[in-house]
């Protein structure tokens, strides 16, 4: 197993690889969909991250991102947040489920970029596991790259969509290529893509933010933010309209 840090007060939960679908994996899922609970009013929010060495230079000016979108959440209402990242040769991990802000940046604090390929459906996987269990109401995932096989990682959006997930996909740079398979995945789990680069970090800040706070309240919260004015709910919003 390759080595790595762990980013919580207890070990990471390592995140099983992809595997095809085969009818009767389609009709278990289909059955297992209708059992799905109801939210319990506590938002949960996967946030899945491409920590490979070409995420390296804007790598803290993510982490402090991640801070600021769960701090304006907790001003809304309660949000749990789950970290999973990949970097490296297959590894890909996910953090216990947090609460704290403080929690949340000494998380990514403690994770460092390393080279390897994307394992983006590692992260739509384990994402689908978790909403089995209790209702997660969003995936954020960022990253700059894909180099999986779109059909598998669509296949797993399309789930997701049936689940109620909506999956927001942030792509940084403009590799041509990730960004037609970061936009068909959000069109399948009826969520949104939205590219950014280093000249547009305020706008993915206020755009992280309302992701959030959708999370965490709803279409009614982000309708609210929207009335004050906010324009990363108010770009956020249309985009789910």
């Amino acid at each position: 197993m390759p080595d790595r840090k762990d980013i919580t007060d207890r070990p990471e939960q390592q995140v099983k690889g992809e595997e095809s679908s085969s009818s009767s994996d389609i009709a278990a899922f289909l059955e297992a969909a209708k059992a799905i609970p109801k939210t319990t009013g506590l938002g949960r929010l996967v946030i899945g991250l491409d920590a490979t060495m070409s995420r390296q230079p804007t790598w803290d000016r993510a982490c402090q991102l991640q801070a600021e979108m769960f701090e304006a959440a907790g001003r809304v209402g309660q949000l749990a947040m789950q970290l999973v990242y990949f970097r490296g040769f297959g590894e890909c991990a996910a953090s216990k489920w947090v609460t704290k802000a403080d929690d949340l940046a000494r998380m990514m604090s403690r994770i460092d970029c390393r080279g390897g390929h994307t394992q983006i459906g590692k992260v739509l996987r384990h994402t689908l596991e978790e909403t089995r269990r209790a209702k997660v109401q969003a995936l954020v995932y960022i990253g700059d790259c894909m180099e999986e096989d779109v059909d598998l990682l669509c296949a797993r959006a399309g789930e997701l969509g049936l689940l109620g997930v909506p999956g927001f996909f942030f792509q940084e740079g403009r590799d041509s290529h990730a960004e037609k398979a970061f936009r068909e995945m959000a069109r399948l789990t009826k969520g949104a893509y939205f590219r950014f680069d280093s000249a547009s970090a305020r706008e993915l800040a206020e755009l992280l933010k309302a992701t959030a706070v959708y999370a965490s309240g709803g279409l009614t919260a982000l309708e609210n933010l929207t009335r004050s004015g906010d324009s990363g709910a108010r770009l956020l919003l249309q985009h789910l309209r």
